[in-house]
């Protein structure tokens, strides 16, 4: 991750526990929810798939999402939200950060130390 882009005060967060090579999730974790900083090194896709909300912002680069059937791009400085159980999928270009709210605590697991 870059320290330009997120500061050590978000690099230093305990990372997410996750299989997609080239991408790093860095998780602020609360009791009800979960914030995630992600950085995808490589360009990546994520197959459809549900759970809880989840509301997002682009920090830089740009990624496509497709909710509920319908496609976006989103670039820097757009945000998204993707409601309760709705299908969706998304793809990101290599560089891409998001930062994600999701309203659940256990979207990602942590990594074990």
């Amino acid at each position: 991750m870059d320290e330009k882009v997120f500061p050590k005060i978000i690099t230093s967060l305990p990372e997410a526990d996750i299989d997609f090579p080239g991408v790093t999730i860095k998780i602020l974790q609360g009791k009800d929810n979960q914030m995630a900083f992600c950085h995808m090194e490589e360009s990546g896709e994520a197959g459809e798939h549900v759970h809880g909300p989840q509301w997002g912002i682009v920090v830089e680069g740009e990624i496509e999402l497709t909710i509920n059937g319908e496609t976006g791009i989103y670039k820097k400085g757009d945000y998204y939200y993707i409601p309760d159980g709705a299908p969706h999928s998304g793809t990101s270009k290599a560089g891409n950060y998001t930062i994600d709210f999701f309203d659940v605590p256990d979207r990602y697991k942590l990594k074990e130390k």
